[in-house]
């Protein structure tokens, strides 16, 4: 499996121009950017009626499937895509069924008016983040809830389940089963072993 080459950049539109390089792991993006770096996503550019106009946009940047400008993006240049959205609100409700004169749903409603724009993932420095970044004033839910003292107000609960999470240990390498050997002359594959 081919890894994406993420650009290392402050900003997404600095991304798609100027970047400092390009990595796949936090510790290449770390030795481009010269300090902490944070793996986050924004969206560039205007925004588009149809996924066409945006395709034809940002020709290069992401697949075109229509037959007179097909294009194929390499697996390590995968950093950008389409996303739809809804502009301005939420999602319409959903649907209750409603079993009445034979149906089991009720007519939809119209689908609303949606929106493309690019989206492009990327390696950002921390000195370049839009505010502050605030470390989390609470302890972990899962720390608070198995201690003696788990009996936290509700407003604290609420604040714990919104914060960002954070990892008890850093993860372990992954086991491989006991059948299964790594091949010599490519230690990244594993292969069952008779």
């Amino acid at each position: 499996m081919t890894a994406i080459l993420y650009p290392v950049a402050t900003s997404p539109e600095r991304a798609l121009d100027a970047s400092l390089g390009a990595a796949v792991r936090e510790s290449e993006a770390r030795r481009l950017a010269g300090e902490p770096v944070a793996f986050v996503a924004g969206q560039v550019g205007p925004d588009f009626e149809s996924r066409e106009a945006a395709l034809d946009a940002y020709p290069g940047w992401v697949d075109d499937e229509r037959p007179a400008t097909r294009v194929q993006i390499l697996p390590e240049h995968r950093f950008c895509q389409l996303v739809e959205a809804i502009p301005g609100r939420r999602p319409p409700p959903t649907i209750s069924p409603v079993n009445r004169d034979g149906r089991r749903w009720p007519t939809p409603p119209h689908p609303p008016r949606t929106i493309w724009r690019l989206m492009v993932t990327y390696w950002r420095p921390v000195s370049a983040a839009p505010g502050p970044v605030a470390e989390p004033v609470h302890p972990q839910a899962r720390k608070a809830r198995r201690s003696k003292a788990a009996k936290a107000a509700p407003e604290t609960l609420n604040a714990m389940a919104h914060q960002p999470l954070r990892a008890i240990k850093p993860q372990q390498p992954l086991d491989i089963g006991l059948f299964e050997v790594r091949l010599p002359e490519n230690p990244n594959l594993v292969m069952p072993d008779e």
